[in-house]
């Protein structure tokens, strides 16, 4: 997904409009499957990175990275820009289910070596370890309020700045920064109580 495809230079190239993304989502919106691509290539990895740190797999966030695609393509004769940034109602979809995602999974069991083939796996406590820790803040953050974690992910794993993050919530940089620092004392909090190292 690193480069954009030929399809997004030839829709970037053929749109004169000063606002492309407005331009694209309206042929978009009227069939023409070459602007869906667009959105498609311009948003997947955004989008796919914003699942990939909620779920514990690759393939499940790939998949439900697909299905926000899919729904996209169902919804968006209804889209309105209402203000915010396409890429602010795709967060807002792929929220939707990961919630569905969350009442429907459990967490993977933990992988341990089998013990038949040997005892000399220097790296087995570690790595279990490790997981525990990883488990630990994956549970925390589950237990945040779905702005906790979106501020997170977007301040944290994306690296947006205060500025970026306040256009895709729709809020004003002053309340992100207060968003932010509740959401990382509770995370300290709930990890505190779980008993996280």
């Amino acid at each position: 997904m690193g480069e954009p495809s030929e399809r997004t230079h030839s829709i970037d190239a053929r749109v004169v409009s000063g606002d492309v993304e407005a331009e694209v989502i309206r042929r978009a919106q009227a069939g023409d499957p070459e602007a869906v691509g667009w959105l498609y290539d311009r948003y997947y990895l955004s989008i796919y990175r914003y699942l990939r740190v909620r779920v514990e797999s690759q393939e499940a966030a790939e998949d439900l990275a697909a299905e926000v695609f899919v729904r996209m393509i169902e919804h968006l004769p209804r889209y309105q820009a209402r203000g915010r940034p396409f890429l602010a109602w795709l967060y807002t979809i792929a929220r939707n289910l990961l919630t569905d995602y969350y009442r429907s999974q459990r967490w993977a069991p933990l992988d341990l070596p089998d013990p038949e083939r040997g005892r000399g796996d220097e790296g087995v406590m570690e790595r279990i370890e490790a997981r525990a820790q990883q488990d630990c803040l994956w549970r925390a953050l589950r237990q945040l309020t779905p702005e906790q974690q979106e501020v997170l992910f977007h301040r944290f794993f994306e690296g947006r700045s205060v500025e970026e993050t306040a256009q895709l919530m729709g809020k004003q940089p002053g309340a992100i920064k207060a968003l932010q620092h509740r959401a990382l004392a509770a995370l300290r909090r709930r990890m505190e109580e779980m008993g996280c190292r």
